[in-house]
C-alpha cells in the first residue's frame, strides 16, 4: 500500500484517501479492497494483514464514515443493503456501488 496520501497530525501519519477533488486526465478512482482494508486497518489501529474478512457493526459503520469522509458524501444504505453486508467483499461491492453511483458525473 502507498503512503502518498498521509497527513501529520502530532507525529503520526495516517493514510487518507481524498476523492473530493478531481483528478486531472483520470478518471475519477473506484472504491475497492485496497482502500477498504486501508479504511479498516486504522479501525483500532491495526496493520492491513490484522484485518479480518468478516466485518462487525462497529466495524462496518467506521468503514461507511471512513467512505463518507474520504468522498465527501453521505451514503444512503437501507436496512436490507447494510443486514447483507458481512465481508470486506460485501462492503466494497455495496460501499463501492453507492459511491459509484454518487460520485458519477454528468456529462
Amino acid at each position: 500500500m502507498s503512503a502518498d496520501h498521509t497527513e501529520p497530525h502530532a507525529g503520526l501519519a495516517e493514510p487518507r484517501f481524498d476523492h473530493t477533488e478531481p483528478h486531472a486526465g483520470r478518471a475519477e478512482p473506484r472504491f475497492d479492497r485496497t482502500e477498504a482494508i486501508a479504511m479498516l486497518a486504522r479501525y483500532g489501529d491495526r496493520s492491513p494483514e490484522q484485518v479480518d474478512e468478516q466485518l462487525g457493526s462497529l466495524e462496518l459503520t467506521w468503514l461507511i464514515a471512513e467512505a463518507e469522509q474520504a468522498y465527501g458524501i453521505q451514503l444512503d444504505l437501507d436496512d436490507h443493503h447494510l443486514d447483507a453486508i458481512r465481508t470486506v467483499d460485501d462492503a466494497v461491492a455495496a460501499l463501492g456501488a453507492q459511491l459509484d453511483a454518487r460520485t458519477a458525473v454528468a456529462p
